[in-house]
Parts: C-alpha cells; sequence; structure tokens
C-alpha cells in the first residue's frame, strides 16, 4: 500500500534521508488534522442551525402539535409545506455546486462554501429533533462518534490496501440512494429497515476507504500551499459525508421516534 512506491520509502536510506522523511511525516500529521479540524468545524455548524431551527420552531405559539410536539407556524410552514422539499435537496444542489466549481475556487472559498453546505444541512437535519427524541439523537451521535474514529483510524494505519473496496462500496451507495428514493413514496417500513442496515455498511467501509484516500493522495501528490489547503477542504467535505450519513442511517435503526 502507502509507501512501497514512494519516492520516501528505500531499501538503503542514504545519508540525509531522515530529515525529508520527517518533514514527510509532519506534513502529513499537519494536513490530515486540518481535514479533521475543518470537518469538526463543519459538524458544529450543522449542530447549531439544527438545534437553533428546532428553537425557533418550537417557540412562541403552537398552531399544530406533531407527535407531541408544539409546532409555531414557521414549523408547519418548514416540515408540512411544499418548502420541506427544498430543506431535503438544497444539501444535494451544495454538493453539485462543488463538485463543478471546485477547481476554480481559492481554498478561503472553497472552505466559506463548505461552512455554508454545514448550515444548509443543519437545517435539512433539524427533521430529525421533530422525529427523534433529544436524548436518542444524542446517544446515536456518540455511538458515531466512536464508530467513525476507530474506522478512520483503522482507515490510516492500516497497510492493508482498501482501494479494492472503492467500486463495491459505490455501488453499493448507488444502490441505497434509489432505494431511497423509492421509498419516498412506498413508505415501506421493511425496506427502510433494509436501507438503513445497508447504508450504515456502506459508510462503515467508505469511512476508512476515504481515510486512507487521502493519506495516499497528500503522499503522492505533492501538493503544498493553496493546493494543500484546498485538498483539505475537499477532505473534510468527504469525511463529513460519511459521518452525516452513517449517523442518519443508525438513528433510524436506533433512534426512539416520537
Amino acid at each position: 500500500m502507502a509507501f512501497e512506491n514512494s519516492p520516501f520509502r528505500q531499501t538503503a536510506q542514504p545519508q540525509g534521508y531522515a530529515a525529508p522523511q520527517v518533514e514527510v511525516d509532519q506534513g502529513l500529521r499537519s494536513f490530515m488534522l486540518g481535514v479533521y479540524n475543518n470537518m469538526v468545524v463543519g459538524l458544529g455548524i450543522s449542530g447549531l442551525v439544527a438545534l437553533g431551527i428546532n428553537m425557533a420552531v418550537t417557540s412562541g405559539t403552537a398552531v399544530l402539535n406533531y407527535k407531541g410536539v408544539p409546532l409555531n407556524q414557521l414549523g408547519v410552514a418548514l416540515y408540512m409545506g411544499w418548502f420541506k422539499w427544498v430543506l431535503m435537496f438544497a444539501p444535494l444542489a451544495f454538493i453539485f455546486v462543488f463538485s463543478f466549481r471546485m477547481d476554480r475556487m481559492s481554498a478561503a472559498s472553497a472552505r466559506s462554501m463548505f461552512w455554508a453546505f454545514a448550515a444548509v444541512m443543519g437545517a435539512s437535519m433539524s427533521v430529525l429533533l421533530i422525529a427523534f427524541t433529544g436524548a436518542s439523537v444524542v446517544r446515536v451521535f456518540f455511538i458515531t462518534s466512536a464508530t467513525f474514529g476507530g474506522l478512520s483510524l483503522y482507515g490510516y494505519t492500516t497497510k492493508r490496501s482498501l482501494s479494492g473496496m472503492g467500486s463495491f462500496l459505490i455501488m453499493g451507495l448507488i444502490g441505497i440512494i434509489i432505494a431511497s428514493l423509492v421509498n419516498l413514496f412506498l413508505a415501506s417500513s421493511a425496506l427502510q429497515f433494509a436501507i438503513s442496515v445497508l447504508g450504515v455498511l456502506i459508510f462503515a467501509g467508505l469511512t476508512a476507504y476515504d481515510t486512507q484516500k487521502l493519506k495516499e493522495m497528500y503522499l503522492y501528490s505533492g501538493f503544498d500551499g493553496e493546493a494543500a489547503a484546498k485538498m483539505s477542504i475537499n477532505g473534510a467535505l468527504t469525511l463529513y459525508l460519511d459521518f452525516i450519513n452513517m449517523f442518519q442511517f443508525l438513528l433510524q435503526l436506533f433512534g426512539d421516534r416520537r
């Protein structure tokens, strides 16, 4: 895997080899730390936005009681009217923007776009605080954090190549996206359970796979400065999506619905 063909790995290490190797190791640690820091900031933004919207839609005069949760006029407009479709698909629009404009963005613009995306995702996920109890949301969040941390650490430290998993996982991801769209109309609980189980497995695999891929991209690309900063934001987005999707699927399995 990672270092087998690297110019920094040699059978016989000449004098002076240690210094550039140390620089590479320090650069890799700094790069991955930047990825995780940006990801954590994104998760924090999403959580704060979701909590803020939840407080906004449940305060004041209630006009509808939804599963024991009193919703005001804003809550009814967000979750019961046509605007719910905007909340649902707005994050997807941001992903398309990232895909087509990332190469032309500066690192600062990409970071701002990522944080805006995290805010929109938080707004979209605010409905989870209506559908599930707050205690179960917190519990599943910590389960997801522990699972994600262990899988990402495995992807970073393992010497086994995970590249063979990539195509299989992407095919599985496409499958659950199609199945999820179909289930919007079928509303089958059995299909939703199957989608959730497969979703957890697929994003667990993607967490390890994407972490290893980011590590190898840094080692082989030779990027630095602006290019490395942009790659860090792109990596943060990738791992953020792995975390968020795993969290939502685990919540479907283990969350307590109202």
